[in-house]
């Protein structure tokens, strides 16, 4: 396991690894969604809530959160998926840099009664020029939305796929790692080779 500022490095002779960030508002869904897909146990930071000035009126039975991250691991064909999760409460925003410190790619986890909460979320990731994509968590009284209206009302750009994902469920999370690992691929420049 690496501190959250470091590359992740692979062990000699190991499948080439990727280091993702999953972000997205308190309560949104994160760890579940780390805990559903890690082949590891995942390593979790949560500690007792407190208030502290967040809006946890969406989860009103939310008695944990996470203070530093959400560490899993897993292996995607031949590829090892390195998942830190950022910490949802405003208080430890501090710790952003260091995780996302070595990333390729984040996801952006969203719910549709509460988009608005996910706007400082995307701000730092495009300010980061992380490629990404926003998953939109599926709660049971959350009211279903096409790709495009979500689109719309978080501005983004066209070429941003926006998917659907139960945080729940390992082989809805599988997919939406393996279409945030195609997106990469299809938006990444491929250097040009140098004439010897």
């Amino acid at each position: 396991m690496t501190a959250p500022g470091t590359t992740v490095r692979r062990p000699a002779g190991g499948p080439p690894g990727l280091k993702i960030v999953l972000t997205g508002p308190l309560g949104i869904g994160k760890t579940t969604l780390v805990g559903a897909v890690s082949d590891i146990v995942p390593l979790t930071t949560e500690a007792r809530m407190s208030a502290a000035g967040d809006d946890i009126s969406h989860s009103p039975n939310k008695v944990t959160t996470t203070v530093a991250m959400d560490f899993g691991r897993l292996a995607i064909n031949d590829v090892t998926v390195y998942v830190f999760g950022t910490p949802g409460q405003q208080r430890f925003w501090f710790m952003w840099d260091a995780i996302v410190h070595g990333a390729i790619a984040a996801v952006v986890l969203v719910d549709t009664r509460r988009l608005q909460d996910s706007f400082r979320h995307l701000d730092y990731i495009e300010r980061r020029r992380l490629p990404f994509v926003v998953a939109v968590n599926r709660f049971p009284n959350a009211r279903s939305y096409p790709p495009a209206q979500i689109r719309d009302a978080l501005t983004l750009d066209g070429e941003v796929p926006v998917i659907e994902v139960d945080a729940r469920d390992r082989d809805s999370v599988r997919r939406l790692l393996i279409a945030l690992v195609e997106h990469i691929i299809a938006t990444t420049p491929i250097p040009a080779r140098v004439a010897s």
